[in-house]
């Protein structure tokens, strides 16, 4: 072999050795033709998982999947209470409420009406406008005002936080999330 074979070969060499070991090239990475998820997404599709069925329960596992493992849910509880959950108390909450005779019966609907979203980095931080009722109630929905803050770890958006407040006439729809013209 002479030394431009030689200088070729070791070239190839070590192109195929930095190629094996590239993070871009890694077997757990999603093909490229996945689009990765939003912080915004990641708060919609937390709506849409908590959302069931008569008769059904939402898939708790999946639930858990969009939350940091370290996580808390501060919820308005009563009318002059929040309560702290980390993720295990706020599934548990969730659970004891759709086993009321009424949310079992008929189900429940929990989605997004509008959000404010600003991201920065790998931080993000989510103001939405949700609407929450029994499925078939006689009641209207009842409005509220959920603040996500999450971070990208790992290429995915984790919900870190959730803080709660309900819409009451003391307490009206901000402006920054109120319906334009």
């Amino acid at each position: 072999m002479n030394a431009k074979q030689t200088t070729s070969m070791l070239a190839i060499v070590i192109f195929l050795a930095l190629a094996a070991v590239s993070p871009a090239v890694q077997p757990n990475d999603k093909p490229a033709k996945e689009p990765v998820e939003t912080a915004e997404e990641v708060v919609t599709k937390l709506y849409e998982l908590v959302t069931f069925t008569a008769g059904t329960q939402p898939d708790w596992d999946k639930v858990r999947s969009v939350f940091a493992t370290e996580a808390i849910v501060v919820l308005r509880t009563a009318r002059d209470k929040t309560t702290l959950f980390d993720v295990d108390g706020f599934v548990a909450d969730f659970v004891r409420f759709a086993e009321t005779p009424a949310a079992k019966e008929r189900g429940f609907t929990e989605k997004v009406l509008r959000t404010k979203a600003m991201v920065f980095g790998d931080i993000a931080h989510i103001l939405v406008l949700y609407e929450a009722s029994i499925n078939e109630s006689q009641r209207p929905p009842q409005q509220g005002i959920d603040s996500f803050q999450l971070v990208r770890k790992g290429g995915r958006w984790l919900i870190v936080s959730i803080t709660n407040e309900i819409v009451t006439p003391d307490r009206p729809i901000p402006p920054e999330l109120q319906k334009k013209g």
